[in-house]
């Protein structure tokens, strides 16, 4: 995997004491997004941050809650103006970022955003912000269980299901760069674990009250 290296914004001494991320990732299938939302319920201070995407919207998706739908002329001009945090071309020509006025968004309304985001768009915040973020990995367990995962979902063609597999497998192997690996295996257990990571890292600088 190529972690593309680029400039992703400064943020000051003041903002890495004050600021927090939760950044979620690991392979399509894994359950992230299940667990996000979890995560979400529990701790009302949480916001999560809507990532920008060229791909189209699906069934019943609204435009600035799942994502922010962009053109590719849109995406590839907010990429020059330096608009973002982070940015990836996940699948062939579909491209996907967070915007940085997403993170000032929640920040202002004095919120912690979670990511929900690829694995290389993490370990790109990850190599930049690192210091205060928390970088969560779902795990699915082993590849089968993902495979069984993606096809009951039913939205994948042959094609794609293959192409995702072969992403997944390489995404499982940078696992070990995140600071914590969440194992799927049971939805009950892993977001019972996800919370008490989240709760304890959020602890090391403000009280339980303030969540």
């Amino acid at each position: 995997m190529n972690i593309n290296l680029k400039a992703l914004g400064n943020v000051t001494e003041d903002e890495r004491m004050t600021k927090k991320m939760i950044v979620v990732s690991g392979p399509s299938g894994a359950g992230k997004t299940t667990l996000v939302k979890y995560l979400m319920e529990k701790l009302p201070r949480l916001q999560f941050a809507v990532s920008a995407t060229t791909r189209p919207l699906r069934g019943d998706e609204v435009n600035g809650r799942d994502y922010y739908f962009l053109s590719e002329d849109e995406f590839k001009e907010k990429v020059k103006l330096h608009e973002f945090l982070e940015h990836e071309e996940v699948y062939e020509g579909l491209l996907y970022g967070t915007l940085k006025e997403e993170i000032k968004r929640c920040w202002d309304n004095d919120e912690i955003p979670v990511l929900d985001i690829d694995v290389k768009g993490a370990l790109n915040i990850k190599l930049h912000h690192g210091d205060y973020c928390l970088f969560v990995f779902v795990h699915p367990g082993d590849i089968y269980r993902l495979q069984e995962r993606l096809k009951h979902r039913g939205t994948e063609s042959d094609a794609s299901l293959k192409k995702r597999l072969a992403r997944a497998e390489e995404e499982l192997n940078y696992s070990q760069e995140f600071d914590v690996v969440i194992y799927n295996r049971s939805l009950e257990s892993a977001s019972h674990e996800l919370l008490e990571r989240v709760v304890h890292f959020l602890n090391d600088e403000m009280s339980s009250t303030q969540l």
